[in-house]
């Protein structure tokens, strides 16, 4: 296998890897590029894009400034935003649904590193170069999710369809659907159900003679 193999398939990995390493410096030119377009710059935004994140699906915006580790890695559903400050580590695929919504400081981050120092630390290849010994696993967000600021996802993780995770919090561990969760480490509060209907939307509609 190679290196790139063995890091999508959840192995340990050299991150020193020739290849690996052309992907990560050209994943971090382009996030570097489109950063310091401005948002009135759409052709040029857009294409930066198409090359950064070719998985990108129709109607998603991501505001920026954001930092991706290798881009083509991630794949985005339609409709789906992600605000300021977006942080994706995509050492292993991570999926993000349709009609996903981010608040600023989001970082998806699919890296593991040993627990033990002396597997943990830096050594020298058989060719006398520094690496170090990685591993990483998936995320995955559901469509319909909501992550507000300042949300760390780490790897292995799965959001649900349709929760919504509270602000600040760190997620290690999977998330089911359809709940709102909150906390350091974030853990399920309780079910998102109609009572959380905004008011405007409890009000009584008329459509072809039908009450809705």
């Amino acid at each position: 296998m190679t290196e790139k193999e063995k890091m999508l398939a959840g192995k340990l990995y050299d991150p020193a890897d020739a290849e690996l390493l052309a992907l990560r410096e050209r994943a971090h030119a382009l996030s570097k590029r489109y950063n310091d377009t401005l948002e009135t710059e759409l052709e040029e935004r857009a294409e930066i894009l198409r090359q950064l994140v070719p998985s990108l699906g129709k109607n998603s915006y991501l505001q920026g400034p954001l930092q991706f580790d290798y881009g083509c890695f991630t794949a985005f559903g339609r409709n789906s935003y992600v605000n300021f400050n977006f942080t994706c580590l995509d050492c292993a695929p991570v999926t993000i649904g349709e009609n996903v919504f981010m608040g600023p400081n989001v970082s998806l981050l699919t890296p593991v590193h040993p627990l033990r120092w002396q597997e943990r630390n830096l050594y020298r290849r058989a060719d006398g170069a520094l690496t170090d010994r990685e591993y990483a696993k998936p995320i995955t967000i559901e469509n319909n999710c909501w992550l507000a600021g300042n949300v760390t996802v780490c790897g292995g993780v799965t959001v649900g369809a349709g929760s919504v995770i509270g602000a600040g919090s760190v997620v290690t561990r999977d998330i089911p659907a359809g709940v709102f969760a909150a906390g350091v480490p974030c853990r399920v509060i309780r079910p998102i159900t109609d009572t959380d209907r905004m008011e405007e939307s409890k009000t009584e509609q008329t459509d072809g003679g039908k009450t809705t």
